[in-house]
């Protein structure tokens, strides 16, 4: 920064004048920053125009729908025993249910004990523990089988089959038990598509059948030409010989964690690097050295107590470590009946699973049924989530119950079952039966509450249009858009006060703060006044209203609002706001609702403006707008060169940067120019002093 120092020859005050210069060459730069100022609160005004009409046009978009047109109420005579909705497309209808002679019911079974041990007296399941880990004290009569539950969920590519990769030494259970043979794996492999269940089979699958073939050889599973498509999520559920889970450790470890536990330890081999251990609970190598410790209920191994191999330290890394075991595992299948037809869901149990875990896994399943666990009286309950009877005319097979772990701990399939009855009821003379006790009439939704004789009387339902919530709507619409057009209007016919332009800096340090919000207030003012594009859509808009509607649909008594009680108010001040005539709209809705509803939303598919409904008029135009507004002005997401104002408002940019870089040359210019003249005065000034001194000799 060069420093200015003037007035030391001349004793003129230099910077002040400059200054004062300076203020003149900036007059130019002040008109430039407050044109822009000036754009930049045109272009804010448009904005909020343009999203005032955004809030008419969702009203519009609300307007489209036939609910504003088709409001319907019920009346009960006793809602204590029945009660009803309609909905927009219920009919004007009454209704007289004289008898329920029985309501509706989910069908349900309870089992016996859960619990059963030893002692006496017994000891009542832990819902929160492992099945395991209560296997002798409280489900003693629960048989384990042996193996690893495991689950996968392949994408197909395309085609008719999917690789399905278990682990090296693993395999799927074969079940010996099992007729016809090549159904060996239905007991133990559980496949669906998208949730569609197949059979899983050795031959060759028959198409149709949904049946899907398992290789255990090639580890694929083919399905019937056509029935696997692309991107199709195939689910596998399925029991393995065993687990083998082999791992290169990372980092250097201590602990070993299996991916499954309550394992069985008689089973549990253990491969470090190249040793190979069978390990229990407490293990030891060739030289009668405890080598590691095996937690069966977490899972966990403990690889550095005593272990001789590495002198006491963790595993090193890159170390592979394979473990092979199995558990203890049992089998449940639910079937329901239920309103999407038959519904089968298999599950397996493992041993590390808590009663709380299978009750969670069943009730989120689509088997359509709850379980409950009560340690009051330590039994289950099972109850189909849909009331009624889907199982045809048969009894007693609402819910079938089967496996080992029904047969060990719900014991519910031998346990008789009740409800799962429909509603019977007699409606206008017509006995008749439901599924459910709601269920729907001509678009009447009623509810049946309680049962009741033809004794103690009928219960009378009356749909009818609900003229008021009709009337509401209608109302709500005229309402917002008169607030809309009160705006528009005030906007476009603001005074415009053309001396009060946009305060430089200058300005500002002269006034008040009440002062500057006085003086913007005038100077905002009218910027948009009699703008082109708001006033046309005010003129559009009242075309869009006052023009009638001639359609299909509509009624010669109803083509203009004027008809239904929709006017002008008679104030021109106003600018074209409507007014309603309550009595004379009602009127209208009540004697001929449709009529009402084609003046405002019919002829949606008319490519003639006489045809068209009020409403998609005014959505056209309000669209129209809108497109055109934000070409001008844009929107908080648009770029300066994407719409007209900003494209302004960039050029004045650049020029108020390349006249403040011309002020700048302006400036040292003066300055260079004094800094001269003072020079010129020093040196005129010795040179006098000089020729004092000569003459003065």
């Amino acid at each position: 920064m060069v420093l200015r120092v003037g007035g030391m020859a001349s004793g003129m005050d230099t910077e002040s004048i400059i200054k004062d210069l300076m203020k003149a060459e900036r007059i130019p730069l002040d008109k430039l920053k407050q044109k822009k100022q000036t754009l930049e609160w045109q272009r804010d005004d448009y904005r909020a125009m343009n999203t005032l009409l955004l809030d008419f046009r969702t009203e519009l978009t609300q307007m489209k729908l036939t609910s504003k047109y088709r409001s319907s109420s019920v009346t009960t005579s006793n809602e204590s025993r029945v009660t009803a909705t309609a909905a927009t497309s219920a009919a004007q209808a009454s209704y007289s249910i004289s008898e329920v002679e029985q309501l509706a019911s989910a069908a349900y079974r309870v089992g016996s004990s859960v619990s059963s041990s030893p002692s006496t007296p017994v000891v009542k399941v832990d819902a929160s523990k492992t099945l395991e880990s209560q296997k002798a004290s409280s489900l003693n009569s629960l048989t384990w089988q042996q193996g690893a539950v495991g689950s996968q969920s392949i994408t197909s590519t395309g085609g008719n089959s999917v690789d399905f990769k278990l682990n090296a030494g693993e395999a799927i259970k074969e079940d010996s038990l099992v007729t016809p043979a090549e159904e060996k794996f239905s007991k133990t492999m559980f496949v669906s598509v998208d949730g569609k269940k197949f059979k899983v089979v050795t031959d060759a699958p028959t198409a149709g059948q949904n049946e899907v073939q398992y290789d255990p050889t090639s580890g694929k599973l083919n399905f019937a030409s056509g029935e696997l498509a692309a991107n199709a999520t195939v689910k596998v559920d399925y029991v393995t010989n065993k687990r083998v889970q082999q791992t290169t450790l990372t980092a250097a470890v201590s602990t070993f964690q299996l991916d499954r536990k309550e394992i069985n330890q008689a089973d549990f081999k253990l491969k470090v690097g190249v040793d190979t251990f069978s390990i229990e609970s407490a293990t030891t190598n060739e030289k009668g050295e405890r080598v590691a410790q095996l937690s069966s209920g977490k899972g966990t191994v403990n690889l550095t107590t005593g272990l001789v191999t590495f002198s006491g330290t963790p595993i090193p890394k890159d170390t592979v470590i394979t473990a092979e075991f199995n558990q203890n595992y049992s089998d449940l299948s639910i079937k329901s009946y239920t309103s999407k037809g038959e519904v089968t869901e298999n599950f397996f149990i493992q041993s590390s699973d808590s009663l709380n875990q299978v009750i969670s896994r069943v009730n989120n399943s689509n088997a359509g049924v709850s379980l409950v666990y009560d340690s009051f009286s330590d039994k289950m309950s099972i109850t189909r989530k849909e009331t009624g009877n889907y199982n045809g005319l048969e009894t007693d097979k609402e819910m079938q119950i089967s496996g080992g772990f029904d047969s060990g701990v719900l014991h519910l399939s031998n346990a008789a079952e009740a409800g799962g009855e429909n509603a019977k009821f007699t409606i206008n003379g017509l006995k008749t039966e439901r599924q459910s006790n709601t269920f729907e009439m001509s678009g009447v939704s009623i509810t049946l509450k309680t049962e009741f004789t033809t004794a103690d009387g009928p219960v009378n339902l009356s749909v009818s249009k609900d003229s008021n919530a009709i009337y509401d709507n209608i109302k709500g619409f005229i309402d917002k858009y008169n607030t809309l057009i009160v705006a528009i209007s005030k906007k476009t016919s603001e005074e415009r006060y053309r001396t009060y332009t946009p305060l430089t800096d200058d300005q500002r340090e002269q006034l008040s703060d009440k002062q500057q919000e006085q003086w913007e207030e005038k100077a905002k003012s009218g910027l948009l006044r009699r703008d082109p594009l708001l006033t046309g859509v005010l003129n559009s808009m009242r075309s869009n209203f006052s023009q009638p509607v001639s359609n299909s649909e509509t009624s010669a008594m109803y083509q203009q609002l004027a008809t239904i009680g929709i006017t002008t108010t008679a104030n021109y001040l106003e600018g074209g706001k409507l007014e309603i005539n309550e009595a004379k709209l009602k009127e209208a809705i009540n004697t001929n609702p449709n009529a009402v509803e084609a003046l405002f939303r019919g002829g949606s598919d008319s490519s003639s403006v006489g045809e068209k409904g009020i409403i998609h008029r005014l959505y056209e135009t309000v669209n129209g707008t809108m497109d055109k507004l934000k070409e001008r002005a844009g929107n908080s997401f648009s770029t300066s060169q994407q719409f007209t104002l900003g494209r302004q408002l960039s050029t004045i940019d650049n020029s108020i940067d390349r006249f403040e870089d011309r002020l700048i040359q302006v400036e040292d210019r003066y300055w260079k120019q004094f800094t001269a003249m003072e020079k010129a005065m020093q040196q005129a000034n010795s040179q006098s002093s000089y020729l004092m001194q000569q003459f003065s000799m």
